[in-house]
């Protein structure tokens, strides 16, 4: 299922097999097997971990931005200044994958707390 989840996840998010395996932390052959169906990812394993944050990510934007696919790759290759940086490059390291992820929910937490103060 995260295997799925993840494969279904990284085109949505404008990412290449390329830069999905650096966020995952795993060789491009790794990716290539995912994608054959030859391997799956355990959540329990640190590429697991990875791949659940990636997921994170992913709910979180889309819950910010929809599901308009030109709103999320804009917000992905676009500077944020509260990142000092842009999310697709960032979260290729496990920090900066934390800080995006972290950022996103933050801001969907706030988005949701307006929200019931003005109902």
């Amino acid at each position: 299922v995260l295997t799925k989840a993840v494969l279904r996840t990284a085109p949505l998010l404008g990412l290449s097999r390329a830069t999905l395996g650096r966020v995952l932390g795993v060789s491009p052959t790794s990716v290539r097997r995912l994608v054959s169906g030859s391997h799956t990812i355990d959540s329990a394993s640190k590429e697991g971990e990875l791949a659940l944050m990636l997921v994170r990510l992913y709910r979180s934007l889309d819950l910010l931005v929809g599901a308009v696919a030109s709103q999320r790759k804009a917000w992905m290759q676009g500077y944020n200044r509260s990142l000092n940086g842009e999310p697709d490059s960032l979260i290729e390291r496990v920090e900066g994958l934390v800080a995006v992820v972290t950022y996103l929910e933050s801001m969907c937490a706030l988005a949701d707390h307006e929200t019931i103060m003005h109902e």
